[in-house]
């Protein structure tokens, strides 16, 4: 199948990213390092406009939409006045390297918004340490790559060790992380923000810097996590260990304890020895700060078995975070690599007015950097470009599509509840796995339908067959269905009203037509579907109710629902449709509860009360004879082409 190009959502975004980053300011070299462009990403601009897509449900106007993409670039991307900030900051700065973490945000934006809230994270240099007079507080002036201001921090007193002026390790020019911070606001005392103590500070270390590696060396080289005894323990021997981070857990609650939420992370030592570290309660905080791939040096861990932590430890041994624990971190440095692009991908440029984009015939090819993550894989989250089926291969991460649904089956016969959703864009098709924590969690979403997805993993079996993952719980990890977007119907800038005639069996992109109702072909029954996936249910054998889509047993999940099967028609022609859910309500205007309600008679006739009923309303095609694994999709459509996804009721 060739999908049609013209497509009004692409070219919007090609529209705005022509406006935030005129082709004579465009730069492809990274700011700092990890992908930080210049101008906003293909993918950025994709994300933002269907998150405001999603706010403006009545929907948006280009100026709605330039407002906010360029609000939100300023805001997360513009450059302090580099004359303010201080040297020490200067200078480090031309050694960042490392990815910047998902809930960083900067000192500048904390004066401006007046908050901060516990998860965030600040990425900060020590530019002063002093006492306030009169007392023995410790301060602590603070810093950061984005900034132009700095911000004071009370010092917790587990730290006081080690701002000692001869051989303290926290001092001017030391990078630290840092979150569970409260905000003194200026109202509150001093005439201008603090940060109030923090037990959450871990201290970074560089390992090209001498006094760091013998930091390293002399105090957390000896101990290795085979060598931790609990009887040691006991006798008040403590360790200071050393171990890479393999594996980050998700957020759980621990049953015994009620209500107590815990995380597990897991290190490696130099020897392959592997061992859990539990955080627990709000020491859960202290996972913003670490990435995978990274080292952590652990000064004074507590040694519990993991019978008293009473988790699944997968071994005799766990680590915590105790009161005399120190942590230090060496992050992990993502190493870039050059990517060649051939830009007849960008075939919209141009400042001009959206209607006079022209294509742009002719190929250039430039040059990107991306980094790699801690497993060798590019990471194309802040990629400049769209990225097609074409471009997939082993190892990359950060991947979005944006395609066609041909086909989706459930995985079966699996613990993990997963699904297979095959996308095709204009340049192939690809199989990707979505896994999801604990159910379908997208809505309804069937054959035709459009798809923005966000957070692909590339990587390939041993088959070696290329496999796309997606994981729900990943950070960034994103599905839109733009077929069902509420916005859709009243976004003149994100469609194109065609006439039933004119209607194209090969596109990639919701059709919009204004149309009158026939009900002369018409067809309404009530079903029973699965609230969560929106699709239809069936009675088994033994009168469970399964859903035909998830093949789970939902008997206390469903909700009546419309099949409607409708003729609709303009000036041009007539196409036969369907419909379900709450676009069918839109078309009947009359809940199915309400129908079910009705005498068999009223039912008949109601139908005929709508004739010549005008809407404006979004169609998708299923390819029937492309889509031989979605039986159970195809038969719900009673095998008719055209469905609409959305509905409004035009006035005149």
């Amino acid at each position: 199948m060739e999908i049609e190009q013209d497509d009004p959502f692409l070219r919007f975004i090609d529209y705005a990213r022509s406006l935030l980053s005129p082709e004579e300011d465009e730069d492809l070299d990274p700011i700092g390092n990890g992908g930080n462009f210049r101008r906003p990403s293909w993918k950025w601009i994709a994300s933002r406009i269907l998150k405001t897509c999603t706010a403006y449900s009545s929907g948006v106007t280009p100026a709605i939409l330039l407002s906010d993409l360029s609000q939100a670039w300023n805001e997360q991307y513009r450059e302090g006045a580099s004359t303010k900030r201080p040297e020490i900051i200067d200078h480090l700065r031309k050694k960042y390297r490392r990815a910047k973490l998902p809930n960083t945000v900067t000192i500048d934006s904390i004066y401006e918004k007046n908050f901060l809230s516990l998860n965030s994270v600040l990425e900060a240099v020590i530019v002063d340490t002093f006492v306030l007079p009169g007392t023995n507080i410790h301060m602590l002036t603070l810093g950061d790559f984005w900034s132009s201001n700095t911000i004071d921090l009370y010092l917790h007193r587990r730290y006081y060790d080690l701002v000692d002026p001869q051989n303290g390790i926290l001092k001017k020019g030391r990078e630290i992380l840092l979150t569970g911070c409260y905000l003194r606001t200026a109202a509150e005392g001093s005439g201008y923000p603090r940060l109030l103590p923090s037990e959450y500070l871990v201290i970074l270390l560089d390992e090209d810097e001498d006094d760091d590696a013998m930091l390293l060396g002399a105090q957390f080289c000896s101990d290795s996590f085979s060598s931790i005894s609990l009887d040691a323990v006991n006798q008040g021997i403590s360790y200071s260990l050393y171990g890479r981070i393999e594996f980050i857990g998700s957020l759980e609650v621990h049953g015994k304890f009620g209500s107590l939420e815990h995380k597990q992370m897991t290190l490696v030592d130099n020897d392959g020895v592997k061992i859990k570290f539990l955080l627990w309660g709000e020491q859960i905080l202290l996972a913003n700060l670490f990435s995978i791939g990274s080292m952590l040096a652990l000064d004074r861990p507590y040694v519990a078995s993991s019978l008293e932590s009473s988790v699944e430890a997968g071994g005799e041994l766990c680590l915590e975070y105790g009161s005399a624990t120190q942590l230090y971190f060496v992050p992990f440095i993502q190493h870039e690599e050059q990517v060649c692009v051939t830009l007849t991908q960008t075939c919209h440029q141009g400042s001009g007015p959206l209607g006079t984009i022209n294509p742009s015939p002719g190929a250039k090819v430039s040059q990107v950097s991306l980094p790699r993550d801690s497993q060798g894989s590019l990471d194309f989250s802040n990629y400049p470009f769209q990225s097609f089926v074409s471009d997939l291969q082993d190892k990359m991460t950060g991947i979005s599509l944006y395609g066609v649904v041909t086909n989706i089956v459930k995985e079966r016969d699996t613990a993990q509840v997963a699904f297979l959703l095959r996308i095709q864009d204009s340049t192939g098709a690809i199989w990707v796995k979505l896994h999801f924590e604990k159910s379908w969690s997208l809505g309804r979403l069937s054959l035709g339908h459009t798809v923005y997805i966000c957070g692909l993993t590339c990587s390939m079996t041993k088959k070696k067959r290329l496999e796309a993952l997606w994981f729900e719980s990943d950070t960034g990890a994103s599905l839109v269905n733009l077929s069902c977007l509420p916005a859709l119907l009243n976004s003149s800038c994100l469609q194109k009203l065609s006439n039933l005639s004119n209607l194209s069996t090969q596109t990639s992109f919701p059709q919009i037509a204004q149309i009158w109702l026939e009900m002369a072909h018409c067809h309404v029954s009530t079903r029973f579907s699965h609230a969560l996936c929106g699709h239809f249910v069936n009675k088994t054998s033994s009168g469970a109710l399964e859903c035909s889509f998830c093949h789970c047993n939902c008997d206390s999940e469903v909700v009546l629902s419309f099949h409607l099967k409708i003729t609709l028609a303009d000036e041009s022609g007539k196409i036969f449709s369907w419909s379900t859910g709450q676009t069918a309500i839109e078309l009947l205007q009359i809940s199915p509860d309400e129908f079910y309600e009705l005498p068999e008679e009223e039912q008949i006739m109601y139908p005929s009360s709508l004739e010549n009923e005008k809407f404006m309303v979004a169609l998708v095609y299923r390819n029937l004879e492309e889509n031989g694994l979605c039986n159970n999709l195809i038969s719900e459509s009673d095998s008719i082409s055209w469905e609409i996804t959305r509905a409004l009721k035009s006035e005149d």
